[in-house]
């Protein structure tokens, strides 16, 4: 999480969602972004519902809105969710200058004392104020309101950042920003199989289903915490078991033809490859962390189990 600190309870006046942020997506034409957000939408409704929370989506352009009456239990799934660049909790409140400063300043009185913070307003449509100004008024409103906390307003480097974004007649306001995996939902890049062997394995085959691909995965034996942190990130996936080696690599071969499946994802090193076309032949083979140390293989999957928590 970025700097800040978890918002003080809204009240019972004031509703509250998750507001969530992709990426890539917003590159693509309008077809294909319709497309993908149908499926991150859906995918966020899946996982949820799965872990039995009840909930609803809505967006409007460019952020998805998650709403739950235990939006604290559903941030972490939602953060899990492909596509997901990342998610705060935040308040949403009408656009009007006096209702958000009285809320900002009530948040604030969570600060610690001494502290630095800084207003981050951004807005689209049309306002009778600028970003600047609500920047500007807020921040001396907090400062008024706290006058005993000895705050201070640091543009730079504040130790807490209190983000207002006005979208139109609504306006949401949060503490810090939840990272996702980012990439494209599960489903929009095809299907692929991989071998889940260690810890090399199961980073390449998250790296895949990051780009978009349904994954089959055989995994060894001594591979299974890594294949249950796979399906932190997709409940449907299905490991198959197999032993080592020959025998894993012919299961998934059999998987490929079952499923017809577009490429594996292998933990192969460039001198393997020779070897692995010769058994493959004219399946594509894809091998995500080849060009990655064995140290930074350890540190992105740790990245990706602290993601899975």
């Amino acid at each position: 999480m970025r700097k800040g600190l978890k918002p003080r309870s809204a009240g019972r006046c004031v509703v509250e969602t998750i507001l969530v942020r992709y990426g890539e997506l917003s590159l693509k034409s309008p077809a294909v972004r319709r497309e993908f957000e149908a499926k991150l939408k859906g995918h966020i409704l899946s996982l949820l519902y799965r872990a039995d929370i009840e909930c609803t989506v809505s967006d409007d352009h460019g952020h998805i809105y998650v709403h739950s009456p235990r939006l604290e239990e559903a941030l972490p799934y939602v953060c899990r969710v492909f596509g997901v660049v990342s998610v705060s909790r935040a308040s949403v409140l009408p656009t009007d200058l006096e209702v958000l400063s009285k809320h900002v300043v009530e948040q604030a009185g969570s600060l610690p004392d001494g502290s630095s913070f800084a207003i981050r307003a951004r807005r689209t449509g049309t306002n009778p104020f600028t970003s600047h100004d609500v920047d500007v008024r807020l921040g001396a409103d907090v400062l008024a309101g706290h006058p005993g906390k000895r705050l201070k307003v640091d543009l730079t480097h504040p130790d807490t950042e209190i983000a207002v974004e006005i979208r139109g007649p609504k306006t949401y306001v949060y503490l810090g920003r939840h990272p996702g995996p980012g990439g494209f939902p599960l489903g929009v890049a095809g299907k692929i199989g991989a071998i889940v062997d260690g810890k090399r394995g199961a980073l390449g085959a998250w790296l895949m289903m990051k780009r978009g691909c349904r994954t089959f995965p055989v995994s060894y034996p001594a591979a299974r915490a890594y294949t249950e942190v796979l399906q932190r990130f997709d409940p449907e996936l299905d490991a198959e078991r197999s032993s080592e080696g020959l025998e894993a690599w012919q299961l998934l071969r059999s998987l490929v033809e079952k499923n017809r499946l577009s490429g594996v994802s292998l933990a192969l090193g460039v001198d393997d490859y020779p070897g692995a076309k010769e058994f493959w032949g004219e399946t594509v083979l894809f091998s995500p962390t080849v060009g990655m140390s064995d140290e930074e293989v350890g540190r992105r999957w740790a990245e990706v189990e602290r993601l899975a928590k």
